[in-house]
């Protein structure tokens, strides 16, 4: 039973599937950012996961039907990526939807229309699989399909049964599999063979909500979400053993081969898995930092961070030793631009970023490495689990390079504490990543069908009547809250910002006549506004009637460092580089935050001209100009986005007149004036390529200043000088300890080598060698370290060891060995960590010099003993 396909390409089944599906009333939608509007998630790793609101009825659908190619990014099993044939960070997920439109027996019969008659798969090869209590599922499947029943297989709810969390949406899902071997018979077919079946489509048949004690209701609207894996469907059509073999994988793959100047189909299974992992990681990381992503040590950064540190490291393993990332990079943009145009127009950012990353990783392997040297020191006989894995995860060592220096200095690697925390790593990337959560602030899911959006009123009003639509204690709905409690309400209407936009929420009240409550925070969630805050004096009820006033001190803080933050970035463009774009904000109260893209740090002289710059405006005077317009409009008159955020067809714009003009939702003064005065406070790098300047405005600069004039008033009590006078007070001061420390370091070292003069006399000799053997008290490591050197140097053919316990009862160790000692098979790292262990200790270094120390300075002299025994016998 042969099956010839037609070849299709990875664009080719991308534009088949879209276009199968326009056909049929789909409206084909871009793909999302792989930065998720929803805050419950890192990333996009679902196609379904842009329409979660609509699924929640927490958004109205705009078309009936849709159909997208949608980025996704999934690393909850990034230890199977190049190990199995289709585990991926990054892949496309092809998908149709149906919002309350059709349902069950319309996507069943398509998702067998496109498999079959479109990409022409063998009806003979497909497999279904069904959810074992959806009959009526199977009886479309059978009945209508013509599916013989022997090749629908129903599954429990593990497999087939497709929910967003504890509680909400949530319904039966049947899948579609490709069979490899037809030849095998369909006698107890098992789908989890992974060796004969694929599965490449699953339909999801969202028909239930699910409360909070497990009951199953009917939803009033249906909906369809399905989802085709484009990796897995060019396999089968490529007819290639694996993904990472088809169009859309395998030129990355070859580019770097070819830079290692290897062989891919003639390598072995290791740089096999190594290839496969820098094709499949650095199609994610283009994709990442196309959208925005910048490398950090938190959050979606630092998966980027650890995903290009995995591209480098597996380039060491197959012998590629300079920089080569930017290489594959370009590969990657060649074979997205046409579907994603987005990465080409960012190749400027994933290039740089890139090759910043992989400079830097080569400093962090350094620095990892004194990290080891640490872990050897500390270890006793066995480095533990939880520190190879922090080498392994942090630094990027591989597990076997750690066990190999741990061999080198007599230790070995808890191996399982490493597979350990490996699996804890694992399941916690599983909780946090695999479940899509639909629910929203505990219970707003169950909410959603009767509460609707809140309506703002805050651009215009601080005070206004509302009305109570919600109130929860801990995120569950509460009929009443008496005083002391910790509440949460929901308003039909609202003059209080939420946090967003990088401003922080309003502060204010909620009252009404014996009942006051204090709100100390609001936030958004798909345009539902949530009220934090705690009952002061009487109680709270569901369908109250409150005035809701702001703090209206706060909200002018507010306005004035918001804005302040729309100069800066203006500033920074005209003084410093006109590409320079926001990278995020926070906007307080009491100061600002701006983090931009800059590669550099800005000099003295330029901060002060922005700083300059941004008062001067301040005192010009502008008026504000506040309007919403179509997004085409404002981007043709030249209003700044920022780059990643997601933004309506109507937006709004505020325009100060030959300064800024931005898209944002955020309050603002009505003119700069207003803002007073204007202070940076530091200008910090946050990531690689991402600096942060902190800065205050309005009554917040005199705070500051307040703050700054008493330091330097007692500076000068203290140190009986003028504020002018302190800056070359201090300088002198500081050079006074520097020369102090310096002479004191001199003396150190010069008692060091007298001291050690006195042990010339007592050296040994063994054969051909010298050995001396000897306790140096009172030395420090740099010191013992001196006199070690200048021993062996004096000595010629010779071998030097050298103790001292130092005041906190430690030990440092020196060992010193010439050439030929060396060539006797004794190595000067490898020997002193040995004889370090008997203090509780270790160490090495090169083969003719090396360090270690101990806890243990009470075992001196028997390590010293020890050193000198096996000394002698390895130097006879």
């Amino acid at each position: 039973m042969t099956f010839s396909p037609k070849f299709s390409t990875g664009s080719e089944i991308r534009e088949k599937f879209l276009n199968f599906y326009a056909e049929r009333g789909h409206k084909i939608l871009p793909s999302a950012s792989l930065v998720p509007e929803d805050p419950t998630v890192l990333l996009t790793i679902a196609g379904m996961l842009p329409f979660k609101p609509i699924f929640l009825g927490q958004r109205q659908a705009e078309v009936p039907r849709a159909t997208t190619s949608q980025k996704c990014i999934r690393t909850n099993d990034i230890e199977n990526v190049g190990r199995t044939a289709r585990h991926h960070t990054f892949f496309e997920m092809l998908g149709n939807f149906s919002f309350g439109d059709y349902f069950k027996e319309q996507a069943i019969a398509w998702g067998w229309e496109i498999s079959t008659k479109v990409f022409e798969l063998p009806p003979e090869r497909l497999v279904v699989s069904v959810f074992e209590e959806d009959d009526e599922a199977f009886a479309i499947w059978r009945d209508q399909i013509g599916v013989p029943p022997q090749r629908i297989k129903p599954m429990g709810e593990a497999d087939n049964f497709w929910k967003s969390g504890p509680t909400g949406p949530c319904g039966p899902c049947s899948e579609i599999y490709y069979d490899f071997h037809p030849e095998r018979g369909e006698d107890n077919i098992d789908l989890e063979d992974d060796t004969r079946f694929i599965e490449f489509y699953n339909l999801v048949f969202m028909q239930y909500n699910r409360d909070n004690d497990g009951n199953l209701t009917p939803l009033q609207n249906k909906n369809i979400d399905t989802g085709m894996g484009l990796e897995r469907m060019a396999q089968i059509l490529q007819q290639v053993p694996n993904n990472y073999e088809t169009d859309l994988i395998f030129p990355i793959i070859k580019t770097a081969a070819e830079i290692a100047k290897i062989d891919y189909h003639k390598s072995d299974d290791k740089t096999k898995v190594s290839l496969k992992v820098i094709g499949d990681h650095i199609r994610a990381v283009v994709h990442l930092i196309a959208d925005g992503v910048t490398a950090s040590n938190i959050g979606r950064g630092y998966i980027l961070r650890r995903l290009i540190r995995r591209v480098v490291r597996h380039g060491r393993l197959i012998g590629i030793n300079g920089e080569f990332t930017t290489l594959v990079a370009e590969t990657a943009i060649q074979l997205s631009e046409t579907a994603y145009p987005n990465v080409r127009q960012r190749e400027t950012a994933i290039k740089g970023e890139l090759q910043r990353e992989e400079t830097r990783f080569l400093e962090t392997l350094e620095r990892g490495e004194k990290l080891l040297a640490e872990i050897i020191y500390k270890a006793k006989g066995q480095i533990s689990g939880q520190d190879a894995f922090v080498l392994y995860d942090t630094y990027g060592f591989p597990l076997e390079l750690t066990q190999e220096v741990a061999e080198e200095n007599g230790l070995t690697v808890d191996i399982q504490g490493f597979e350990t925390a490996m699996e804890e790593q694992r399941r916690r990337s599983q909780e946090a990543h695999e479940t899509i959560d639909l629910t929203v602030q505990g219970s707003l899911d169950q909410l959603a069908e009767h509460i609707h959006s809140t309506e703002f009123l805050g651009y215009t009003l601080l005070a206004s009547d509302v009305k109570v639509e919600a109130v929860l204690v801990n995120g569950k709905p509460v009929e009443e809250a008496e005083v002391g409690t910790e509440i949460q309400v929901i308003l039909n209407k609202t003059p209080f910002y939420a946090e967003s936009g990088g401003q922080i929420g309003d502060r204010g009240y909620l009252s009404y006549g014996d009942t006051v409550i204090r709100v100390y925070d609001v936030k958004k969630e798909s345009n539902i506004f949530i009220h934090f805050g705690r009952i002061e004096r009487g109680k709270i009820t569901p369908g109250m009637t409150l005035t809701a006033q702001i703090d209206r001190a706060c909200r002018r803080r507010a306005q004035a460092n918001h804005t302040a933050t729309h100069l800066l970035q203006s500033a920074l463009k005209l003084i410093v580089d006109p590409s320079i774009s926001q990278a995020g904000s926070l906007v307080d109260f009491e100061r600002l935050r701006f983090d931009f893209n800059c590669p550099r740090g800005l000099t003295t002289e330029e901060l002060q001209q922005v700083e300059d710059q941004v008062n001067r405006w301040i005192t010009e005077a502008h008026p504000a100009v506040i309007a919403e317009m179509a997004l085409e409009e404002a981007k043709a008159k030249g209003a700044t986005a920022m780059f990643g955020e997601k933004y309506s067809d109507v937006v709004r714009v505020v325009d100060y007149s030959g300064v800024s003009m931005e898209l944002c939702g955020g309050t603002h003064v009505s003119n700069t004036a207003e803002i007073g005065l204007f202070k940076i406070i530091s200008e910090t790098g946050i990531a690689s390529g991402i600096r942060r300047i902190e800065a205050v405005a309005g009554q917040s600069v005199l705070e500051y200043l307040q703050v700054r004039d008493t330091v330097v008033k007692d500076l000068g009590d203290r140190f009986k000088a003028k504020p002018e006078e302190l800056p070359d007070r201090i300088t002198n001061l500081q050079q006074e300890l520097k020369t102090t420390q310096k002479q004191l370091e001199a003396v150190k070292a010069e008692l060091a080598i007298a001291k050690s003069e006195q042990l010339l006399t007592t050296a040994e000799t063994i054969g051909e060698f010298k050995l001396i053997v000897a306790e140096l008290n009172d030395a420090d490591a740099e010191s013992l370290k001196t006199a070690a050197e200048r021993l062996q140097q004096k000595l010629g053919e010779s071998a030097v060891i050298l103790g001292s316990a130092t005041t906190d009862g430690k030990v440092n160790f020196v060992a010193a060995f010439s050439k030929t000692v060396n060539n006797k098979g004794l190595q000067a790292g490898k020997f002193i960590g040995g004889i370090a262990k008997i203090c509780g200790g270790g160490g090495g270094g090169r083969p003719n010099l090396a360090q270690a120390g101990g806890r243990d300075a009470t075992k001196l002299k028997e390590a010293l003993k020890s050193a000198k025994m096996q000394l002698v016998d390895g130097l006879k």
